[in-house]
């Protein structure tokens, strides 16, 4: 009796559910049928896929100025390497110049100031230019000055170097009559470091045989010294011939 009633009771309620349906899709006028909640899922769906395409898309188009954007990432984490690497090559670079400034100051022939202390290298020039003149010239009849302007202007080797230069001079003079004149015309400081330098000179001579026949003879002469500084003045200290 029970399960009878049920089932009178069940059809009613489908057949009341019925006819409310049906009216409504009456009203709505022929058109597709409703959506399943399958389709509803799908359609939901669909927009997400075509975001996705699109996204892929606009990564892929190309920007104003012809690189993709897809490479704006990898150039973002390129940047930081390529600065670092920069900055180690500078790093390095500007250790190698400390270094070579270094060495560079350390050799002697990088310390010479015959260029830029214009005082000091006006002065020796001076001085030993007037050394040279002193102690290459001779006169027969004084021969005690050219031995006072070697004490004066020499020191070192140049004293043994001059005793041998003007041997010839001193054995020939009396009987000659010879007076040897030396006149410095130009010089240049090659090397000036502290109290020591060397020049190379341009000098003039004239070699007189007063005689009863008076002759005169020129010659040009060129050579270098090394000078030292002792107390207020330059010595010649070496002379160079330039011969072996």
């Amino acid at each position: 009796m029970s399960t009878t009633r049920h089932l009178v009771n069940r059809r009613r309620r489908l057949a009341t559910v019925g006819a409310t349906t049906t009216p409504a899709r009456t009203k709505a006028g022929p058109g597709p049928d409703p959506e399943t909640p399958e389709d509803r899922t799908a359609t939901e769906a669909a927009p997400a896929d075509e975001t996705v395409a699109d996204g892929a898309d606009a990564e892929k188009k190309p920007t104003g100025d012809g690189a993709p954007r897809r490479r704006l990432p990898r150039l973002r984490i390129r940047l930081p390497a390529i600065l670092c690497a920069a900055t180690l090559l500078l790093g390095a670079f500007a250790v190698w110049a400390f270094a070579s400034a270094g060495t560079l100051r350390d050799e002697p022939a990088r310390q010479n100031t015959a260029l830029t202390d214009i005082g000091r290298t006006s002065e020796v020039k001076g001085q030993i230019g007037e050394a040279v003149g002193a102690v290459f010239s001779y006169d027969y009849a004084s021969p005690g000055k050219s031995d006072a302007a070697a004490r004066k202007h020499l020191t070192g080797k140049a004293v043994r170097q001059h005793e041998d230069m003007l041997a010839d001079v001193r054995a020939q003079a009396p009987k000659q009559k010879l007076v040897l004149t030396t006149t410095v015309t130009q010089s240049g400081v090659e090397l000036l470091d502290g109290d020591r330098a060397r020049l190379l000179i341009f000098a003039d001579q004239s070699n007189t045989r007063t005689g009863k026949e008076e002759e005169t003879t020129y010659a040009a002469a060129m050579f270098a010294v090394d000078a030292v500084h002792r107390g207020d003045t330059w010595r010649i200290a070496a002379i160079d011939t330039f011969t072996r």
